[in-house]
């Protein structure tokens, strides 16, 4: 993924969900994390989107929440995860992966989500504003 890409799905996602006239007490805003495959074979790109989001002025626990949830390379299970994020009422889905992104799609018109889609080392930011 490349570093202006992903800065501007941070900027697309924060202004998408984060309101800064939100009264002290509230719970923070919650990205839902949707990952393809496993969380120890993605620790590189959860490890970027952390550090993305903190480039951004992002800090998880002092203003968002990070919820994620892998398939472990079981697609099948992707519309249920990304139907318990709407469930939960996150701010904004960020899919890893294709498969990830089109089951957040397919699941919520209201819940603004992104994605990096990599192919053959080029990276690009899909956003869907929900």
């Amino acid at each position: 993924m490349k570093r202006r890409e992903f800065i501007a799905f941070c900027s697309f996602a924060a202004t998408a969900w984060l309101n800064p006239a939100r009264a002290q007490g509230q719970a923070l805003p919650v990205i839902g994390f949707l990952g393809s495959m496993s969380a120890d074979a993605s620790i590189r790109q959860s490890a970027g989107f952390r550090a993305g989001l903190k480039e951004a002025g992002y800090i998880e626990v002092q203003n968002i929440a990070i919820s994620e949830l892998w398939s472990e390379g079981q697609y099948h299970r992707l519309p249920a995860m990304a139907a318990e994020f709407v469930k939960r009422k996150v701010s904004v889905i960020f899919a890893a992966g294709l498969p990830a992104a089109l089951a957040a799609k397919a699941v919520t018109s209201t819940i603004p989500s992104g994605s990096v889609l990599s192919r053959a080392s080029r990276a690009q930011v899909a956003i869907s504003p929900g």
